[in-house]
């Protein structure tokens, strides 16, 4: 069962095989922008498209945040859990894990060269040509 969704561009290649690692790795759930529900949405920040967000019960965790909390609830990543919890306290920490996604998240074209996936909202369904 889960218990965290992570929403994501479902229609980049190199963040449809990062989604789909860190589901394989855990409970958690994957809604792509293109599948976002109402409820869902209403959750999300006005401006969702600009990175992905973990969505729990309680939080919304949003672009660098929201893949630490994925990768934390990660078999290999736990361990790694009291070490983000520890560092969160440092302003300093959290600007350098934002500026890390942020730099990530602007070279996917370049890096899903060596990591990709066909997105979903790329895949052909049955019956589709």
């Amino acid at each position: 069962m889960s218990d965290a969704t992570l929403v994501y561009d479902d229609d980049c290649g190199f963040c449809t095989w990062w989604a789909e690692f860190l589901e394989s790795r855990s409970t958690l759930a994957l809604v792509g922008f293109s599948e976002l529900d109402e409820n869902l949405r209403a959750r999300l920040p006005e401006d969702y498209e600009s990175c992905s967000h973990l969505v729990t019960d309680d939080r919304v965790y949003s672009c660098g945040a929201s893949i630490e909390a994925a990768l934390v609830r990660t078999e290999m990543g736990k361990p790694a859990r009291p070490v983000a919890e520890f560092l969160g306290q440092f302003g300093e920490y959290e600007t350098l894990r934002e500026r890390g996604y942020h730099w990530v998240a602007d070279n996917r074209d370049t890096l899903g060269k060596l990591l990709s996936k066909t997105p979903p909202a790329r895949r052909k369904r049955p019956g589709e040509r």
